[in-house]
Parts: structure tokens; C-alpha cells; sequence
């Protein structure tokens, strides 16, 4: 039951963020809250299909996501993502700058 109980915390803290629905887009015009929305439709999808079967798990669900530690922890991978997105944004734009300036010698 501990088990069953961790691995279902886990999964909730993988899958999911508090941002908005992911739309289309190229990669390099793609907006920060946009990778972590994936995870979040994920994680809604999820709920939504445990919900139907067996409200009784899925309130669990929704009690073990509003607990301060994983608000904590969504949280903070929300900032690590944040961090990260900047700086592969950062990395995309000196690649394109290598490819002008150095391939194409613009």
C-alpha cells in the first residue's frame, strides 16, 4: 500500500505543472510555459480517467497534490524548468547566430 502510494506521488510530481494548454508551434518559437504544459495536460488526463472509475482514488489524488511538500515540489521543478528553458533558449540563439555568421557568412 506504501508502495502503491509513493509510486502514485511520484507519478503526479512527473506529470505535473500549473500552466496552460501546449498549442503547435517550431521550436524556436515556442514559450518557456509551453514544455511544462505537456505534463500537465498529462497529469489532467490522468485524473480525469481515475475519476471516473474510482472517485473515492481520486479525491487521494487531489488531496495528495494539494499537501504543502508536493506544492513544494511542483514548485520548484517549475523554477529548474524555468532555468532551463532560458538557458536553451540562450543556446538556440547562438546557434543561430553560429549558422549566419560562420555556414552561411552573413
Amino acid at each position: 500500500m506504501l508502495q502503491s502510494r509513493a509510486l502514485v506521488i511520484a507519478l503526479i510530481l512527473l506529470l505535473s505543472t500549473t500552466l496552460p494548454e501546449v498549442q503547435s508551434k517550431s521550436i524556436f518559437e515556442r514559450d518557456r510555459r509551453d514544455l511544462l504544459a505537456i505534463p500537465e495536460a498529462i497529469a489532467s488526463y490522468f485524473y480525469e480517467a481515475v475519476n471516473k472509475v474510482s472517485p473515492k482514488v481520486s479525491q487521494f489524488l487531489l488531496d495528495t497534490v494539494q499537501s504543502p511538500s508536493v506544492v513544494a515540489a511542483r514548485q520548484r521543478f517549475a523554477r529548474e524548468a524555468a532555468k532551463v528553458s532560458i538557458m536553451f533558449e540562450q543556446l538556440i540563439e547562438k546557434i543561430k547566430n553560429l549558422w549566419y555568421t560562420r555556414v552561411l557568412g552573413y
